[in-house]
């Protein structure tokens, strides 16, 4: 078990005082099996009348509405958490199911629906042809687990990382071409390499703790800000995460905030404000994730 406290504080600065429209907030994650959540604070500036729903994928909602202009806007959360990480090991793949293809029971397909549909074009089939060498490699032989590990480990090894501050996602397709890209980006390209053998798959938004932080060695990427990775559906596994940033299988360092079809639905923070275009002056986004474990045996 990992204790970890995430503090996560975006703000917003405008040139002139403005007023805002409603804000969706998706920086709670579920309470699980395998997280824990320990404690929970949401402060907003200015004051805001907050209320929570659950999205249709299950995903803790808060929305922030505001009745007075300002010139910035800050939205600060702290969570405390147990992470549970999957045991090592196999995955655990029913039998059927650990080699590709193979197809979902008739019951689970309705409900795993959208999720393993392909939803980029690839008119000249190059994730299909980049994922096919993967599944007929030789060491692979077909297998389910092997496969998406290969993969996983194969985004790592095969793009470059960068940061990428605009928003939204390159096409999958774009990714291919220029073998580089976001966190975001690297999962949006596995997504739709895993739908294309016809796996059904998640994007997932949230954080990823780095043992630097604390002192210890580590060679993770992508910390230090949100972080975005993918959950496959196995049959007898359920959902099994992949973060192809790093090229690992399981939940360790991760913390998962909210799960959707595509990233547009998990974006951390969305919303408007009434003004020019020319009104809007900076963003900063910061992100701390610390382990309390470390942090206790420190002192």
């Amino acid at each position: 078990m990992q204790r970890l406290r995430v503090s996560h504080t975006t703000t917003y600065t405008y040139r002139k005082a403005v007023s805002f429209g409603d804000h969706r907030l998706m920086l709670r994650p579920r309470d699980s099996h395998d997280l824990r959540l320990l404690d929970a604070t949401l402060s907003i500036e200015p004051a805001a009348e907050v209320r929570w729903l659950y999205d249709v994928f299950g995903n803790s909602i808060a929305i922030a509405t505001f009745s007075e202009p300002a010139q910035a806007l800050r939205v600060s959360s702290e969570i405390i958490i147990d992470r549970y990480p999957a045991p090592g090991g196999g995955i655990g793949v029913e039998e059927y199911a650990r080699k590709i293809p193979f197809s979902y029971p008739a019951s689970e397909v309705p409900d795993l629906g959208r999720t393993i549909e392909r939803h980029y074009s690839d008119p000249e089939r190059m994730i299909t042809e980049w994922t096919r060498q993967l599944l007929e490699d030789e060491q692979v032989g077909g297998q389910t687990e092997g496969f998406l590990r290969t993969m996983t480990a194969a985004i790592k090894d095969q793009f470059n990382y960068i940061e990428r501050h605009e928003p939204g996602v390159q096409a999958p397709v774009e990714t291919l071409q220029l073998k580089s890209g976001s966190c975001r980006d690297y999962a949006v390209f596995m997504m739709e390499a895993v739908r294309s053998v016809g796996l059904a798959t998640r994007f997932v938004s949230g954080y990823l703790y780095d043992p630097a932080v604390d002192g210890a060695r580590s060679d993770v990427t992508g910390a230090g800000a949100t972080h975005a990775w993918v959950q496959v559906y196995l049959p007898g596994a359920g959902w099994i995460e992949f973060d192809p940033t790093n090229g690992g299988a399981g939940g360790r360092n991760l913390v998962p905030i909210a799960v959707a079809r595509e990233p547009g639905q998990a974006v951390p923070i969305s919303g408007t404000f009434s003004g020019k275009p020319e009104d809007f002056a900076e963003l900063d986004v910061d992100v701390s994730v610390r382990s309390l474990n470390a942090l206790e045996e420190a002192s």
